[in-house]
Formats: structure tokens, C-alpha cells, sequence
């Protein structure tokens, strides 16, 4: 995929579809460590040790509607060109971690991209989960969850105004982030 946020929100997709009612997003971006670091928890079923051998075949998926799985043995391989990698930590019945690293600086690690729209996305499809956001940057650290929309919009956060709202706002913070005013 051309941006990191849209294999984020297939990762997520995947945890929706495995029953998660909790999901994490962790971002970390590190100059000085070279690092960026992309961490994606839930609690959802999980996989048993056979389907976890074999998640990065691409002939291997849970979906009945497809034969291929794509999304994570591309992840996989763009992850390792850019000299990083990406685990996964799963436990049946207890949910599941992907985490994908790059090496920040390196000239093909794809850009984070538009992390607020696949948040606003996930928000507007699924605002009965509790879905938490950290982003850290150098240090610097802005997070947010579902629960704490709802408290700012009082309750009503699936309205096109308010979403388009949660974007900018969202926007607003990840570039505060990035030292933008």
C-alpha cells in the first residue's frame, strides 16, 4: 500500500472481524533511534500456534470470501526492505499484537499517511468499541480514545460534522506533534 495508515486500518479491520471490543493503536516515532515503531493490540479471539506459523503465507486467511491473504505478508516483506521487521504475538481466546518496525530514514519506508482519516473511519464504523490512540513523536506524546470523544461530542460522534471535526482535530495534534504549530 502507498501509506502506512491503510495497512493500519486493514490490521484493524482484521481485529474488528476477530470480535475485538478493545483496540490499541501505538505510534512511535523516534530520529534518534531511527525508528518507527507501529503497534496494533486487541482482545480479540486470537490465533492458535498453527494459524500463527503460518499467517505470513498468502495463501493463508480466515476470510471465506477470499483464498489469499495479502495484507500482512506484504507488510511483512515491505517492512524487512526498509531494514525492519514485524511480530506477531497471539494467544486464542486472548487476543492478538502486530507490531511493525522501519527504519525511519530509510529512502522506501512509506509514509505514516492519514492516520486521523483511519481513525475517524474506525470511530464511524464502530463507535460501540473502546479504541485507544498514543502517538509519540521525539518524546513528545498525544493520546486519546473513543470514551474520550464521546465525552468532548457528548455521546454523538457519528454525525458528518462531528467526524469531520474529530479529523481536524486529530490533524491538529499529530502535527503539533511533528512541531507544526
Amino acid at each position: 500500500m502507498k501509506e502506512l495508515s491503510l495497512n493500519i486500518l486493514d490490521i484493524i479491520e482484521n481485529s474488528l472481524k476477530a470480535n475485538a471490543k478493545n483496540i490499541e493503536l501505538n505510534i512511535l516515532e523516534d530520529d534518534n533511534k531511527d525508528l518507527l515503531l507501529i503497534e496494533v493490540r486487541d482482545d480479540g479471539v486470537g490465533m492458535d500456534e498453527a494459524l500463527l506459523k503460518e499467517v505470513f503465507d498468502p495463501f493463508t486467511t480466515t476470510s471465506k470470501n477470499k483464498k489469499v491473504g495479502l495484507g500482512l505478508p506484504l507488510l511483512k516483506l515491505e517492512a524487512e526492505s526498509c531494514d525492519g521487521g514485524i511480530s506477531i504475538e497471539s494467544e486464542k481466546g486472548k487476543g492478538t499484537t502486530v507490531k511493525i518496525c522501519f527504519r525511519k530514514s530509510h529512502i522506501d519506508t512509506p509514509p505514516l499517511g492519514d492516520i486521523a482519516s483511519t481513525i475517524v473511519s474506525v470511530v464511524a464504523t464502530h463507535p460501540e468499541i473502546n479504541f485507544r490512540y498514543r502517538h509519540e513523536v521525539n518524546g513528545k506524546v498525544f493520546e486519546i480514545s473513543i470514551e474520550d470523544l464521546k465525552k468532548i461530542c457528548n455521546e454523538t460522534i457519528c454525525t458528518p460534522l462531528v467526524l469531520n471535526g474529530i479529523r481536524d482535530f486529530l490533524n491538529e495534534q499529530i502535527k503539533s506533534l511533528h512541531g507544526g504549530a
